[in-house]
C-alpha cells in the first residue's frame, strides 16, 4: 500500500459532454467521487492523500467555471467537514490560497484549523498549485533564510515545499486516458510510480482504485538501485 497517494482528476467536462449535460454536472459528480475515494483511502490505511483540485493554469477557463468550481468546494467543505472530523482525517493545502475568493479562503482555513490535530490520515488539496511555482518559492525562501549553498541537500530542500514533513508521493494515478503530469508535484514525483487509466474522474470508483493499487503492489521499486541479480 502507497505511503501517499496523489491523482490527477481529470475528465470531469469530457464526462458531461458524453452524457449531453452541462459542465457544472460533470464537476458535481467528481466531488462525489472525490468523497468515496477519500473515505476509501482513509479505510485501506493510506497515510497521504493530495488530489490535485485546481491549478494555476485553471484560471485561464472560463470565468462562470472558475467561480463555480470554487462555490463548490466551499459547499463541499462545508458539507464534508464534520465527516473529516470524525475519520480523524487532516485538511492540508498545497498551492497559494491567497488568490483564492474570499468566500472560500476562509471555509478552507476553517476547515483546516478544525482538522490540524487529525492523525490518521493527511488530505492535501492542491489548490493554485503549480510544481514549477513550488520549486521557486522553495528556492526564493532558502535565498531568504541565507542558507550556504554547499549545506543545501535534497532532503533539506524539501523542507521549504508545500509538502514540507510528508513523504513523496509513492503512487500516482492520472484519470481520463492522458498520459502526463501537468506541472504536479515535479520535484516530488521524482521516483513516482505512474498510473494512467482511461476511465473519466466521475466514473473512477473504489474499484478502480482498488485495481491501481493491486497494480502498483507488483511492481518492483528500485529507485535508481541495480536490479537484484
Amino acid at each position: 500500500m502507497p505511503g501517499h497517494l496523489a491523482i490527477i482528476m481529470d475528465g470531469n467536462g469530457r464526462w458531461a459532454r458524453q452524457k449531453n449535460l452541462p459542465r457544472s454536472e460533470g464537476h458535481n459528480q467528481g466531488t462525489k467521487t472525490a468523497r468515496a475515494i477519500v473515505e476509501e483511502s482513509r479505510r485501506l490505511g493510506i497515510p497521504h492523500l493530495t488530489l490535485y483540485a485546481f491549478s494555476k493554469e485553471n484560471w485561464a477557463r472560463p470565468k462562470e467555471e472558475v467561480s463555480f468550481l470554487f462555490s463548490l468546494l466551499s459547499r463541499f467543505l462545508q458539507k464534508e467537514l464534520q465527516s473529516l472530523i470524525k475519520q480523524d482525517i487532516r485538511l492540508n493545502i498545497l498551492g497559494e490560497p491567497g488568490d483564492l475568493p474570499l468566500a472560500t479562503r476562509k471555509v478552507l482555513e476553517h476547515a483546516c484549523t478544525k482538522t490540524k490535530t487529525n492523525k490518521s490520515m493527511t488530505l492535501n488539496l492542491a489548490l493554485n498549485y503549480s510544481g514549477r511555482c513550488e520549486i521557486i518559492r522553495a528556492c526564493r525562501l532558502i535565498v531568504q533564510k541565507g542558507l550556504d549553498p554547499d549545506r543545501i541537500t535534497e532532503e533539506g530542500f524539501k523542507d521549504f515545499l508545500y509538502t514540507a514533513g510528508q513523504p513523496d508521493p509513492d503512487l500516482i494515478i492520472r484519470t481520463s486516458g492522458e498520459l502526463r503530469i501537468s506541472n504536479y508535484l515535479l520535484y516530488q514525483c521524482a521516483y513516482s510510480e505512474l498510473y494512467f487509466t482511461k476511465t473519466l474522474w466521475p466514473d473512477f470508483t473504489p474499484q478502480e482504485l482498488w485495481r491501481a493499487l493491486e497494480d502498483y503492489a507488483h511492481r518492483q521499486r528500485r529507485l535508481g538501485r541495480v536490479e537484484p541479480a
